[in-house]
């Protein structure tokens, strides 16, 4: 069978050659698509995480066209199922897997071991392996500058704060945040609610609305839905929009939207892939790499709030601002100093944080 097969081929190859002549051989076989997966841990939504990073995936696409054949998974819960996704995905072909959630880092490098030959890139992650990379961004730097904006904005000097699962990034925005708003209103202080989770709208909604009972009028939050941005809307407050622009879910509420943009990421690190210069490695960007951004002001901001939230933003871009640099001492809400008169906190001390700042009203929960 083997030799009938071959001898067919041997033909076919001849009847080429003299029917299209040398030139027929010498057309280059098409190169297959670099084959690029996405794993969500939320639905896609018209907002938010996932939706920052499906915006990202497209424009990978789009910046690559027939060269890149991308996929995704959504609503995929942190822990073994993810597990089993991404090694489904590995099995599949994709040679190239994101993975964009802080529970998948574990499940990541479980699976790279045994397919050393995909790229794997841990978003949110911070631990890395020889086919494994890890990339965040500076989230801290859109938190100072909207609390900032939310001290401007804010009546009663109270803000409230709705977070998801209390891991040193969503710590270290609470802190950039208070911190904003105390750089202009030192009596401002920030009440806090857990919830333990990044993706429940009706507990979300529930947070947001106990926040404003208790007297706050302005709200951020660190989780993956629209619910608070919603509430704020209902209740006639304030709220600053996370991940994304949400003033089609609150066009009266949105103080403005801290962004994320991922789409020059992906698109550089599939290009690495497809000429062979990808390398693992930790990748920490922010205000000044462009993956993080302040601006879709709402219509009833003040252009004078406005052009201040700019003007830091770019001072944080050219390094002249620093979310986490004291001029006086700065303490925790139990009394204790954590930055030291005349500091700034080192990269190592900022992705540990364990505190939170004086102004706080909350704990860190266990």
């Amino acid at each position: 069978m083997y030799k009938n097969l071959a001898a067919t081929r041997v033909a076919a190859c001849l009847l080429a050659f003299f029917a299209g002549g040398a030139s027929a051989q010498s057309t280059p076989d098409k190169v297959p698509p670099l084959k690029a997966a996405f794993v969500y841990v939320t639905p896609i939504t018209d907002a938010g995480w996932v939706h920052q990073h499906e915006r990202g995936r497209q424009a990978m696409q789009k910046a690559l066209g027939d060269k890149v054949q991308t996929s995704f998974v959504e609503s995929v819960a942190e822990g073994p199922d993810a597990e089993r996704v991404i090694r489904d995905l590995a099995r599949q072909g994709n040679t190239l897997i994101f993975t964009p959630s802080f529970g998948y880092m574990e499940p990541t490098l479980l699976v790279a071991r045994d397919f050393p030959n995909v790229r794997f890139e841990s978003i949110t992650g911070y631990k890395t392996a020889p086919n494994v990379a890890a990339a965040n961004a500076r989230y801290y730097e859109g938190r100072y500058l909207a609390g900032i904006a939310a001290a401007r904005m804010s009546k009663t000097r109270v803000a409230g704060y709705v977070a998801g699962f209390p891991i040193p990034e969503v710590v270290q925005g609470i802190n950039a945040f208070t911190l904003g708003m105390r750089s202009v209103d030192p009596q401002a202080t920030v009440k806090l609610i857990w919830l333990n989770t990044w993706f429940d709208p009706a507990r979300e909604r529930d947070a947001a609305m106990t926040l404003f009972n208790q007297g706050a009028d302005v709200l951020a939050f660190h989780t993956a839905s629209t619910a608070v941005m919603a509430a704020a809307q209902e209740r006639g407050k304030w709220a600053v929009a996370y991940h994304s622009d949400m003033r089609h879910i609150a066009p009266d509420a949105q103080i403005l939207a801290v962004t994320h943009e991922w789409g020059a990421y992906y698109t550089g690190r599939a290009r690495a892939v497809l000429d062979g210069s990808w390398k693992t490695g930790n990748v920490w960007g922010g205000v000044n790499e462009g993956m993080v951004q302040v601006g879709s002001f709402g219509a009833k901001v003040p252009k004078a709030v406005q052009d201040e939230v700019l003007a830091r933003q770019r001072d944080i871009a050219a390094g002249r601002l620093h979310p986490f640099q004291a001029s006086g001492a700065v303490r925790d809400n139990a009394g204790r100093v954590v930055i030291a008169a005349g500091q700034t906190l080192t990269d190592p001390q900022i992705l540990g944080m364990d505190f939170l700042i004086e102004g706080v009203q909350g704990k860190i929960a266990p």
